[in-house]
């Protein structure tokens, strides 16, 4: 009876049946319903924390901001670094193109000498190919020949002296050749530098415009609304200049060849700060010395060029282009270094203000000397 009741009974289904299949058509259409509706809410559930972390990982524009001024510091050094290889580059071809001219004007002498032994050492074979005393006894003329003798006498102390110029002539061309392949041998490690530092200036601002493209149109206003705003009086909303030329311009403390101009330690500092005046709105490119765009050091270099000083190419050796000013004796003319790598220069234009090429996307303007980590001031003599 036992075994009836047992063979009857209903067997028990795992727990897991119920989402593996099993039972009726019906059931099974619930479970699978179920299977679908915990795999949709997993699903979500995920999507939601990627949602989250992809959000919380997601810079503010602060933070865009802090890390795009990084970038284009960094590019300022790198940009100076290739200011200074170009310069050294530019010198090494000036040197090669002058050696290589020396070089063939000396080999045009060494081969005019080259000729005159030729000459000589083919008269003495026509006349010395007879032995003297044979020659005195067969000549009709004794005299003459004695004369033709003294003659090939100083003939031959001519030709020493031609042989021992020719010698020399050959020496000095090798000397000029050996400095013009040393030079070329400069010039092609500045070379692998300047395209070093390119790479690096390109590799900087490229980081920095994609970080910029992170932000919408709005929040890249609003930056470049503050930053225009931190660079004091005389700048539009876009950071032009509001005047160029040569009248004054309201607002700003001396204008173009005005106060500042006037307060100027000497003439030359006054037409210095009267061409970066001129220069407001320009735009700034890296390795550009004008005149339709610079950037910082090429702009102080064109400025003081202006009042008749030659200034160094680089940051680096503009500041020991004069000496040193305390920061609280600066006057109109002098320039003003930034950071503790010197990376950044201005030209001061007086009441704490600078006129300086900041970076790409703005350009040329006025901006107060506090607005970076002030360095250095030196005033060009």
């Amino acid at each position: 009876m036992t075994a009836t009741v047992a063979s009857h009974r209903k067997p028990r289904q795992h727990p897991l049946a119920a989402l593996t299949g099993g039972g009726s058509r019906s059931a099974r259409t619930a479970r699978t319903a179920a299977t679908l509706a915990l795999a949709g809410a997993a699903t979500a559930t995920a999507t939601g924390f990627e949602g989250t972390a992809q959000a919380a990982h997601r810079p503010t524009p602060a933070q865009v901001k802090d890390r795009v001024d990084a970038l284009h510091q960094e590019a300022e050094v790198a940009t100076q670094n290739y200011n200074g290889a170009k310069e050294s580059a530019d010198t090494a071809r000036e040197e090669l193109s002058r050696l290589q001219d020396e070089a063939a004007r000396r080999t045009r002498k060494l081969n005019a000498a080259r000729t005159e032994l030729g000459t000589l050492a083919a008269s003495q074979y026509r006349s010395g190919g007879v032995d003297p005393a044979v020659r005195l006894l067969l000549s009709a003329d004794p005299q003459r020949y004695l004369d033709g003798a003294a003659v090939l006498e100083r003939t031959g102390s001519h030709q020493a002296t031609a042989v021992a110029g020719y010698a020399r002539r050959l020496g000095s061309v090798r000397q000029v050749r050996q400095r013009a392949e040393e030079t070329v041998e400069r010039l092609a490690d500045t070379e692998a530098k300047l395209k070093k530092h390119r790479v690096t200036v390109v590799h900087k601002l490229g980081a920095a415009e994609e970080l910029l493209h992170r932000l919408t149109a709005e929040q890249r206003q609003r930056m470049a609304a503050r930053e225009g705003a931190r660079s004091g009086p005389g700048q539009d909303r876009t950071g032009h200049g509001a005047g160029r030329g040569d009248g004054p311009l309201d607002g700003i403390p001396g204008g173009a060849g005005g106060v500042a101009a006037a307060q100027a330690p000497s003439p030359r500092a006054a037409r210095a700060v009267a061409f970066a005046y001129s220069a407001l709105g320009k735009p700034y490119v890296w390795g550009a010395t004008g005149p339709s765009a610079y950037d910082c050091s090429g702009l102080t270099q064109a400025a003081w060029k202006a009042g008749g000083v030659a200034l160094p190419r680089t940051t680096y050796t503009q500041i020991s282009s004069g000496p040193r000013v305390n920061r609280s004796q600066l006057a109109p003319g002098d320039l003003v270094f930034f950071y503790s790598g010197i990376s950044h220069v201005g030209l001061y234009v007086g009441n704490g203000q600078m006129i300086h090429a900041p970076h790409p996307g703005a350009p040329v303007r006025i901006a107060p000397i506090d607005q970076m980590p002030f360095a250095a001031a030196t005033r060009p003599a």
